[in-house]
């Protein structure tokens, strides 16, 4: 009746057919990617403001999905900075109760002597006060010191240099600053360096990180004790030995030693401390303070090593070893 449909008008029908599907499939396409932004927006909402991990849990492929772990990745990276940066903190934190109170013990001593120095009329009762006076002062600018070296290997503000010289040269250079201080303690400094023993590194620096270890055994050894310093080279490397005849390093102790600021399992003391304080406590403390701290960074920045033990006849022992860079 109507005659069959035109060639052109079923392709104009098939076309819009297919434009309509597409179109369908394309809002469908879009609005699940919607959905799916969306709910990426609102879980990167709960990150920011709930502290809520996010979690990757979609593992299709896609722009999306692309978009998803990169943000992932993101979110994963701002968590560890802050969680880095929040340990920081605490560690800054503690750093500063440690540092006023290894500075307000001996400060507090000076303080508690200055009366007693005043009221005194013995003359050597005076001169006496005065050098233990003089003692807490040199004590407290060597912490000073020890702190502003540390910030400074810290900050990599230090410059080491490496050259050839006499290992007994600087052993002597680290022990010449302790000399008064042996001999205040009653405490003997022995020396067995071979003169042909050679040490290539930096000789100022080395100096500087064994006079801390031996000003550490030498206040760990009772009066009338021994400190003994020994170098040793070999093809593979030069090797210091810094031991005492003290009482040793206690077993819960070996393993924090050299951590900063680290007091000892026998050397806690209560935050009131330092109003009691008397010149033996301050001048020859039961901790572990800076120096050993410091000590091993010197070390560890010219690629060597520093271990304690305690020694078969007992004492502590530290073994500080430099490996040659060329064999």
């Amino acid at each position: 009746m109507y005659g069959s449909l035109s060639p052109a008008l079923l392709v104009g029908a098939s076309s819009l057919a297919t434009g309509l599907a597409a179109t369908l499939l394309f809002c469908i396409f879009s609005y699940q990617r919607y959905e799916e932004i969306s709910r990426l927006s609102a879980e990167i909402d709960a990150v920011l403001h709930e502290g809520r991990p996010l979690i990757i849990s979609d593992y299709r492929e896609g722009d999306v999905a692309v978009l998803r772990n990169e943000v992932g990745k993101v979110c994963a990276r701002l968590s560890k900075t802050a969680e880095d940066l929040a340990a920081e903190k605490r560690a800054l934190a503690n750093a500063l109760a440690d540092i006023s109170h290894q500075i307000r013990t001996p400060l507090t001593a000076a303080e508690l002597m200055v009366p007693v120095i005043e009221r005194s009329s013995d003359a050597r009762e005076r001169a006496k006060k005065l050098r233990e006076l003089e003692s807490l002062i040199d004590r407290v600018s060597w912490l000073v010191t020890s702190l502003l070296k540390i910030a400074r290997i810290d900050a990599g503000a230090i410059k080491l240099t490496s050259q050839v010289t006499s290992a007994a040269d600087v052993v002597r250079a680290a022990v010449e600053p302790l000399a008064v201080a042996f001999d205040l303690n009653d405490v003997t400094c022995e020396i067995r360096v071979a003169p042909e023993t050679r040490f290539a590194g930096d000789a100022a620096w080395t100096a500087e990180s064994l006079s801390n270890v031996l000003k550490n055994c030498m206040e760990h050894t009772p009066a009338g004790g021994t400190v003994r310093v020994e170098a040793s080279e070999d093809a593979v490397a030069c090797r210091f030995c810094i031991s005492d005849s003290g009482p040793g390093i206690a077993q819960a102790d070996l393993p924090h030693i050299f951590e900063r600021f680290y007091r000892g399992s026998a050397g806690t003391e209560s935050d009131d401390a330092g109003t009691a304080a008397d010149y033996e406590t301050v001048m020859r403390p039961k901790g572990f303070g800076i120096g050993l701290s410091l000590a091993q960074a010197l070390v560890n920045a010219q690629g060597g090593s520093i271990r304690a033990t305690n020694a078969a006849h007992g004492g502590a022992r530290f073994d500080i070893v430099f490996p040659k860079l060329t064999v």
